[in-house]
Parts: C-alpha cells; sequence; structure tokens
C-alpha cells in the first residue's frame, strides 16, 4: 500500500488536502486514482489508513479511516555526522542511512569537502536533503522522520556542547580499533564520516580530542557514501534490531 508523509495534523476520520508536489507526484507518478487506498503519516510516529476521494490534476484529497500503531524506529539511537559529499553521493548516504534506522542526521563542511555551501545554497540543500529522507521513510515504513540538522562548518560543530551520546565514532581507514572490539552502548551513538578526501590530519585530531573514537571497517577503504552505510548497517547487526 502506497505509504504518504503528511506534514502537520492528521484529523481522525478528516479530510487531508495534500500538498501541491505531494498531489502531482500521487498523480503523475505514481498513478494512483479515485479510490486507491493510502497510508497518511505525520512524521511524529501518527498513520492512518486512509482512500483518494479527490484526484484530478495537481489536487488530492484523502479521506482518513483507520488510526494505525506501527513503531518501527530502531532500538539503536545512532546521529549521522557525514561530511558533504557532491551530487548524488550525499543523497544515497542519506537515503540508506534513514533505512538503516539512523535518529538524526547533522551534515558538516569540511576541509576536504568537494561540495561549498553557504547561506540560500545551504538552506536549499538541507531542505532538499530533508525531502529525501521523508521519501525514504514513505518507502522503508518508518513513522517518524529523522530531522537533517542546518549545515554547519566541521569544526564550528565540534565547538558545540556535547551530546549526549555515550559512544562517539570517528571512521578513519587503518584505525588500530574495530568494531568487534567494543561493548554495546548503554545509550547514544554518534557516528562520524568524512568526505570524498576523508578528514585532514587536523581534523581527526580534533575530533579525538572531542570524545571520538577512530574505528576501522576492515583492511579497505570505503568510499564516502560507503563507509557511513556500512558502519549503520553493522551496528545495527550488533546492537540493533537486525
Amino acid at each position: 500500500m502506497t505509504r504518504i508523509y503528511f506534514p502537520g495534523p492528521i484529523p481522525d476520520h478528516g479530510v487531508c488536502r495534500l500538498p501541491a508536489a505531494k498531489a502531482h507526484h500521487v498523480v503523475h507518478v505514481l498513478r494512483l486514482t479515485l479510490g486507491a487506498a493510502v497510508i497518511l503519516f505525520d512524521g511524529d510516529g501518527n498513520s492512518y489508513d486512509g482512500e483518494i476521494t479527490q484526484c484530478a490534476r495537481d489536487e488530492v484529497s484523502v479521506q482518513v479511516r483507520t488510526r494505525r500503531t506501527e513503531d518501527r524506529e530502531s532500538t539503536l539511537q545512532v546521529t549521522l555526522v557525514q561530511a558533504v559529499s557532491s551530487g548524488e553521493r550525499m543523497d544515497y548516504t542519506i537515503q540508506k542511512a534513514v533505512e538503516l534506522g539512523v535518529a538524526a542526521i547533522q551534515p558538516v563542511l569540511s576541509e576536504r569537502c568537494v561540495v561549498r555551501l553557504s547561506g540560500e545554497r545551504a538552506a536549499k540543500r538541507v531542505t532538499h536533503w530533508q525531502s529525501v529522507v521523508a521519501a525514504a521513510c514513505e518507502q522503508c515504513g518508518r513513522n517518524r522522520v529523522p530531522r537533517v540538522a542546518p549545515l554547519l562548518l566541521f569544526r564550528d560543530w565540534l565547538e558545540r556542547p556535547a551530546e549526549d551520546s555515550v559512544l562517539r565514532l570517528l571512521l578513519v581507514p587503518g584505525a588500530v580499533t574495530g568494531l568487534r572490539q567494543l561493548s554495546r552502548p548503554a545509550g547514544m551513538v554518534t557516528v562520524l564520516a568524512g568526505p570524498e578526501g576523508g578528514f585532514t590530519a587536523g581534523e581527526t585530531g580534533d575530533a579525538a580530542n572531542a570524545g571520538f573514537m577512530p574505528l576501522r571497517l576492515g583492511p579497505r577503504v570505503l568510499r564516502t557514501e560507503t563507509a557511513a552505510v556500512a558502519l549503520l548497517a553493522a551496528l545495527q547487526a550488533l546492537w540493533g534490531d537486525f
């Protein structure tokens, strides 16, 4: 059944009119018609069975039916801090991170980032990434939509007050410690992944001083769009809900 993210309140047994862009997708991409059964979810954990009662051009209305109680959030709380990679690489990492249950995403700009963003361009890119997150939730069945935080410079992010994470992992090829050597954490995990060229030695040192543990993922060097995804999958297999 098609799942549709509807930001904002969903009235019990009421009618929801989809935003224009979402309605266009429903009509012209998904090719849904009158009477089609759908599921609406608000991103805060609530989802509802529904039925399309209006479907013309870019105007779609859904009659809300039964409320669902489905929790597909991971028992392992992970925040991904990802240095920005170019184009589809960043989209891929965000999409797969959401499918793997990540709780939040913090994009950062490090010294070797190929992409340089600031001001309005940065805000638009974050909005785009948030739409990637929402689409991934529609696909994978999550009813809570992880937040993509505003883009920050890497060192500005490091200087912010420490989060509540009890385990902070920094992906570094050739690091001494492997994942099997670690014990299951008793709280949130923060994963820090670099851009195409990796973090500089200075950035790696700053991260270590901020409490991040250098971690290797086997003897091979993984691409930026692969590294965080591989680690998230391994974390879920070891300590999460796989």
